[in-house]
């Protein structure tokens, strides 16, 4: 089997998950209601959009180590 380690000038790949780290953990930059987005208060579909942009940003950092 190969030995996989990773690349060294990878790692700052890894600076990319404290984006919604500090996204999420400062509630005050997502406790509104307004603007709704299909009747769904800010708070709610902001939480939920960061889900994908996390998901974006963890698939950027997978395939640039890999």
């Amino acid at each position: 089997m190969a030995d996989r380690r990773p690349r060294k000038g990878a790692s700052w790949l890894l600076l990319l998950f404290i984006i919604p780290l500090v996204a999420l953990l400062w509630p005050p930059l997502y406790n509104m209601t307004d603007p709704q987005l299909a009747g769904i208060p800010f708070f709610y579909w902001f939480q939920l959009a960061s889900i994908f942009v996390t998901v974006c940003l963890t698939l950027i950092a997978y395939l640039g180590r890999a």
